[in-house]
């Protein structure tokens, strides 16, 4: 077969792909950095995050009581917080200084506090109050204890209205305390589980976070194994840019397809968290998404000089890149800048399509956005991916010449050292 013939090229291409690609897998499972978080840290730190969250809702946050009015009105309160299922009369105490003291030790998160004049003041009817100090630095116990607190308040408040009514019916006595109600009907995430709601992005990050450190670590390791720090081995199978791009790629991928059907249909049902994905949906996103990590990760690999370095970048951005997907904190309430920051990572999309998809049972159509933001991101990274190898190439070559003509200086001084040093015939 002619060596100049189209036929004969593709199969040379799909070939040396194929034998990239074995190459790649062969050092993810030699390789105990690579082994580690590329098959080890996405099979179990999910099950680490699912287990942490399991609970859902905080309960029994531990409270402090500071009764000065020791009465039938107090004690009704704090039966009432105490029967609550997510606040816990722990400590009674004597003072606001002792209550400050246990709030400080972290042996409870909040106090109520009931004046001399409490029941004395409901008797006449005037307004009486109850102070709750709470520990903000948690803001899901805080949420727990004011609004455990108002709604025995507002039980209590109701009480008195329908006594001092007048209504001939029960009826009455509703519209008179509540002339304006209204229902809460959660449509999304209906048990108000924070586990439900920061668990997708958290399985989302870890993918591209581990994609990038088995990219990261197999760069470095390429460059360490060879004398002159070349990223791309001087070798007839790498004679190529798009055999190298596919062939690394479809090794990771093959890898991480695996690994995101484990952690994204697997892990939520072993935890019993809401999980309404469809395969369609899921594959339709988790392609793109892996695609863009990868050619992502290809790109920052001509950076990555050693291994430790790609770990310490990975590591620094990962909180981060959680906090910029707008999960924790709405995105259109972040600076411009770190909007714009954010639009860079394929996680970006990545989580916020899958937050849909698995809470609200979205379809791609539904998530067309972040879909065709990610397929952008793939040809985008597709591009600089092969920039990037063709400049490893180019170097790599260049470093080459340059070997090879200071070894032919090296053989050619001596020879006119010898020559130089020889008598010559007239002597």
């Amino acid at each position: 077969m002619k060596r100049d013939s189209l036929f004969y090229q593709i199969r040379e291409g799909i070939y040396d792909t194929c034998y990239i690609m074995v190459q790649e897998i062969k050092n993810e499972f030699r390789d105990e950095g690579l082994l580690i978080f590329c098959v080890l840290v996405p099979l179990f730190y999910p099950l680490l995050y699912s287990w942490i969250y399991n609970n859902e809702v905080v309960r029994e946050v531990p409270v402090a009581i500071v009764d000065m009015s020791h009465s039938q009105a107090s004690r009704q309160f704090i039966r009432m917080v105490d029967g609550s299922p997510d606040v816990k009369v722990a400590y009674y105490c004597n003072s606001l200084d002792e209550a400050k003291e246990l709030t400080g030790k972290q042996q409870v998160k909040g106090t109520l506090f009931f004046p001399f004049d409490y029941e004395k003041r409901l008797n006449r009817g005037e307004q009486a109050t109850v102070s709750v100090y709470c520990d903000m630095s948690l803001m899901l116990t805080y949420k727990a204890i004011y609004q455990t607190s108002q709604a025995v308040a507002s039980k209590i408040n109701s009480e008195i209205q329908i006594a001092k009514s007048n209504g001939f019916t029960n009826r009455d006595d509703e519209i008179t305390t509540k002339p304006l109600d209204f229902d809460e009907v959660p449509i999304f995430n209906t048990t108000v589980g924070y586990g439900n709601a920061i668990l997708p992005g958290v399985i989302i990050l870890i993918l591209q976070q581990t994609l990038l450190l088995g990219i990261g670590l197999s760069a470095g390791t390429a460059r360490e194994k060879n004398r002159f720090q070349n990223l791309v081995p001087i070798e007839k199978h790498y004679n190529g840019i798009y055999r190298i791009i596919f062939g690394k790629s479809l090794a990771y991928f093959s890898l991480y397809m695996v690994m995101a059907a484990y952690i994204t249909l697997c892990v939520p049902r072993m935890f019993h968290f809401v999980s309404l994905v469809t395969a369609q949906s899921l594959i339709g996103l988790m392609v793109p998404y892996l695609l863009a990590v990868i050619f992502f990760g290809l790109t920052l690999s001509c950076l990555v000089r050693y291994r430790e370095n790609v770990m310490l970048l990975v590591v620094f951005t990962s909180v981060p890149l959680l906090f910029m997907t707008g999960i924790s904190w709405p995105q259109s309430d972040m600076p411009w800048f770190w909007q714009s920051v954010a639009y860079l990572f394929p996680s970006t999309f990545g989580i916020r399509g899958f937050l849909r998809i698995s809470s609200m049972g979205a379809t791609l159509q539904d998530i067309s956005a972040e879909y065709q933001a990610l397929w952008i991101q793939v040809l985008v990274y597709f591009f600089t991916a092969c920039l990037t190898f063709r400049y490893q190439i180019l170097l790599s070559h260049k470093r080459a010449r340059a070997r090879l003509a200071q070894m032919k200086r090296n053989r050619l001084t001596p020879s006119l050292q010898e020559c130089s040093e020889s008598p010559s015939p007239r002597q």
